[in-house]
């Protein structure tokens, strides 16, 4: 039995929502991962913690505050209502809202830590060279960085293909609308449709195995360049 027509909807839904994530979390995490890099403010540690939390809160308990965030009786709900938007909760959006909340220290934390791996030194001699911050930013500490935006573009995606707490409570399990690969699993499962789910099942096997390896080569050039 192969993939039915309500897999593969799952699966396009799928790789469209990890896409978007990761697009707009490169775009937050960056500037974010710079300033943690490179702040002496009080206010560090704060920041860090809350961008590692999604990475010890069970996923549930992230899943119902944003929820209850983007419901009728919140600030966001009725910010959007408000506005006509009307609620996101179990719409594509929330669940866009949700994945980036979630996958937010698997992008930042890469990106830091290749900021921070830099050094101070290409950054003095851009100075003496009388280039602008912003310019040091982006003809010297991005490119020297590159490794860690790559390596935070395949977390990020392969991140928000796999969740399922998250997105079960923000987005339910709606067929064409919230269901994504991981939702439609459990359904599958709970319908004791069992070839389905091994077939949707087997492809996140592979595809995490993949992406592992992927991340071991790359920490493997990267070790050579260092050498």
């Amino acid at each position: 039995m192969m993939i039915s027509p309500e897999g593969w909807q799952a699966i396009r839904l799928t790789v469209e929502l990890a896409a978007l994530t990761t697009i707009v979390l490169v775009i937050i995490a960056t500037p974010l991962a710079w300033w943690l890099s490179q702040t002496r403010s009080r206010l560090r540690g704060s920041i860090a913690a809350l961008v590692t939390l999604p990475l010890v809160l069970p996923p549930t308990v992230l899943g119902f505050y944003v929820l209850v965030m983007l419901g009728p009786h919140g600030w966001v709900g009725q910010a959007t209502e408000a506005l006509g938007v009307g609620v996101l909760s179990f719409t594509f959006t929330g669940l866009l809202i949700g994945s980036i909340i979630f996958s937010l220290p698997f992008a930042v934390h890469p990106i830091q830590y290749a900021f921070e791996a830099i050094g101070k030194r290409p950054l003095e001699v851009a100075a003496t060279l009388r280039a602008r911050p912003i310019d040091t930013f982006f003809t010297v500490a991005l490119p020297l960085a590159k490794p860690g935006l790559l390596t935070a573009v395949v977390l990020s995606f392969a991140h928000t293909v796999g969740e399922f707490g998250v997105v079960l409570m923000i987005g339910g399990n709606i067929p064409g609308k919230t269901q994504v690969v991981s939702t439609q699993i459990y359904g599958h499962v709970e319908a004791m449709e069992y070839a389905q789910a091994h077939w949707l099942a087997g492809g996140m096997v592979v595809f995490s195995f993949l992406v592992l390896l992927f991340l071991t080569r790359l920490a493997k050039r990267r070790g050579r360049i260092a050498l």
